[in-house]
């Protein structure tokens, strides 16, 4: 996957004279150290991370970690002390007045907590409000806004004005006003914190559900890890003005790798966040015979064994006892052994209801090809980690 953002040693100091915070920073001193020192504020610290095309990256932290700031900065509302801001290989840090209004214009949109729509112009006017500003006709703006509100599901809405919709249609008209420039990169600064509870999963759902269709590259700030955790391709999270962790909403659940970001993934529920393919077996060839593939344990040791085709697609399962007899040189019997069969992205909590099935459960791709075996006790052992974590004292 390629990258369409990428931040490198990026630093914002709240000063016109940045330069001796800097140097501060640069030998290591701490936030706090430079604002003692020097009495300015730091907002960023040698910030360096990488946002694929077609992901949504949520960046997470407590209040005054700096993921606003970060985000301010992509689009220059907030000037970078130091550091490069590439998108597409463009440093935005090195552009001109006009280089940065078409950036603005062209490239990135931002939707924000407070919806910021025009309280005096129809739901139609707001979203084609950024194609006005670039210029495009009358006409050909129109097509477009209607499009999107079609797609967000607000078309017959389109001539109301803002204060006749309910929070959760305004913040989906910011995000069609957002998408109707279809910008190269969304950025989306606590876009469904002021919802109540209800709508903000139901505006989460119908991100998701439109991600699948557009693609996007989101970048997403949230101080909220549940949030993080179901919309998040990858996340990074901040404190202090730095990162601190960065990774696969899985990866960091495991690997914490400080009390800090362990206090944010204390509560996670494990069953709903791992998938089949996380806590599944690697398995290894055993034989081939009359166009078939016997796939069983990697270090040899006897048990069943799932029976493949050449395109690695799970005929069937072999039990402990025709499997020792295959190896002894009998022909493959009737595939009458009984086996369960689960996606890889098969979330566990959907898994666990079917591990009292008979027979071993195969972990397939959406093709049916095997990636490898589930093991009870591993499933279980994945799930049960979460009671051992609730258990812990963890400082933040």
């Amino acid at each position: 996957m390629s990258e369409r953002l990428k931040i490198e040693h990026l630093y914002k100091v709240f000063t016109d004279r940045p330069a001796p915070a800097l140097a501060m920073l640069r030998e290591g001193a701490s936030k706090a150290e430079v604002q003692e020192k020097l009495g300015v504020v730091v907002g960023l610290d040698d910030v360096t991370l990488s946002v694929p095309s077609g992901s949504i990256y949520m960046i997470m932290g407590l209040s005054g970690s700096g993921k606003s700031t970060l985000a301010r900065c992509i689009n220059r509302l907030n000037e970078p002390s130091a550091g490069r801001i590439l998108l597409d290989g463009t440093d935005l840090c090195g552009l001109d007045e006009h280089g940065l209004r078409e950036v603005r214009r062209n490239r990135i949109s931002m939707v924000f907590q407070h919806f910021a729509l025009l309280p005096n112009r129809r739901v139609i006017e707001n979203v084609e409000f950024g194609l006005k500003l670039r210029g495009v006709s009358a006409a050909a703006r129109r097509r477009r806004a209607e499009e999107v509100l079609s797609v967000v599901g607000l078309a017959r809405w389109s001539q109301h004005l803002p204060h006749e919709l309910s929070g959760g249609m305004r913040q989906r008209v910011g995000l069609a006003r957002a998408l109707a420039t279809d910008a190269d990169m969304l950025i989306m600064d606590e876009a469904f914190s002021a919802l109540d509870p209800l709508i903000r999963t139901e505006m989460q759902d119908e991100l998701l559900r439109l991600q699948r269709t557009l693609n996007k590259t989101i970048l997403f700030i949230t101080h909220d890890f549940q949030e993080a955790l179901k919309l998040g391709t990858r996340i990074a999270i901040m404190s202090e003005g730095k990162l601190v962790r960065e990774g696969t909403p899985q990866s960091i659940v495991l690997e914490p790798g400080s009390d800090y970001v362990a206090a944010f993934t204390r509560d996670v529920d494990r069953a709903r966040l791992f998938d089949a393919s996380s806590v599944m077996t690697s398995l290894a060839e055993i034989l081939r015979r009359s166009g078939r593939v016997l796939m069983g344990d990697a270090s040899g040791a006897p048990g069943p064994a799932f029976v493949l085709d050449t395109d690695a697609r799970v005929l069937g399962a072999l039990n402990a006892a025709e499997v020792e007899a295959v190896k002894g040189g009998a022909s493959l019997p009737p595939l009458q052994a009984p086996f369960v069969s689960v996606r890889c992205d098969a979330r566990l909590v959907d898994v666990a209801g079917r591990c009292g099935t008979e027979g071993p459960i195969a972990v397939v791709d959406d093709a049916g090809r095997l990636m490898g075996r589930l093991e009870v006790g591993q499933l279980l052992a994945r799930i049960g980690a979460q009671s051992a974590a609730g258990g812990r004292h963890v400082q933040g």
